[in-house]
């Protein structure tokens, strides 16, 4: 196995584990020899890579961006899904709350996720710090769940919304994914609470890798990535669990506002 590419995930959920299994099989397939380990944060799993135990890390934004400075932008960025092109997070508010705009957040209480969640608080604060709101004004109410699975769990922005439909806070950030699946599970009562505000597009997670992974691993992995087909009944089983139905190629303009964001250390 020693020419398979080893490929580091976050076991953030138990479906992690047939994902990778699949995924694993899927290569084997295309002729491509690969292998995963999964840790229990994006820490380690970025530290582990940087040091080369391991080929390609499968990372959430706040990971990938921090995998760009450490590389002094040299990590090679190898795909993405089609659902971590324009991600976006929304200001929830209570209706009974009567903010009718994100100047009525002053002297309110928002609730905020994770404080490495980027959908969850760092760029919905960065965000609306660029539209003119003064944080300082607004009663945060964060909720530090899982930290250093960097929000994928999503538990952080449940307790968003559960603080929500208690009435102990008037306003919550949340990602577009939680929002909609909350919606379609029915547990979001529409008289009692509504979107305020949508954030601008940003791009989430991607496979990184160091400069120095072999063209050859970079090539056969790509090529048996990018083979997957939602047409294929064994790739869509895999891709609806991860949350896709196309593997993209990756870019890099997506993340400048979270690289802003990070440059305001106070909003972590």
């Amino acid at each position: 196995m020693s020419d398979a590419i080893l490929l580091g995930a976050v076991a953030y959920d138990a479906k992690v584990v047939p994902i990778w299994e699949g995924i694993r099989e899927h290569f084997q397939s295309e002729g491509v020899p690969m292998d995963f380990v999964l840790f229990s944060n994006y820490e380690r799993q970025l530290e582990l890579l940087l040091r080369g135990h391991i080929d390609i890390a499968w990372n959430t934004p706040l990971a990938h961006v921090r995998c760009k400075a450490a590389t002094e932008g040299q990590s090679l960025s190898l795909g993405m899904r089609d659902s971590d092109r324009d991600f976006h997070a929304k200001i929830i508010v209570r209706k009974d709350a009567g903010i009718t705009a994100l100047a009525g957040l002053a002297g309110k209480r928002l609730a905020v996720g994770s404080r490495d969640s980027t959908q969850a608080r760092i760029l919905p604060l960065h965000f609306l710090r660029e539209a003119g709101i003064d944080l300082r004004a607004v009663a945060l109410v964060p909720f530090d769940t899982d930290v250093g699975k960097h929000g994928d769990t999503g538990t952080s922005e449940l307790h968003v919304l559960d603080a929500l439909r208690s009435g102990a806070v008037h306003a919550g950030a949340v990602g577009d994914l939680i929002w909609v699946l909350e919606q379609a599970a029915g547990r979001i009562n529409p008289s009692e609470l509504e979107v305020l505000w949508t954030t601008p597009g940003f791009d989430h997670c991607m496979f990184d890798a160091l400069p120095t992974l072999a063209p050859d691993k970079v090539a056969a992995f790509q090529r048996a990535l990018f083979a997957m087909r939602w047409e294929n009944p064994t790739h869509r089983r895999l891709l609806e669990l991860e949350g896709l139905k196309q593997w993209m190629p990756p870019r890099e303009e997506g993340y400048a506002s979270l690289v802003a964001a990070l440059t305001a250390p106070d909003l972590l």
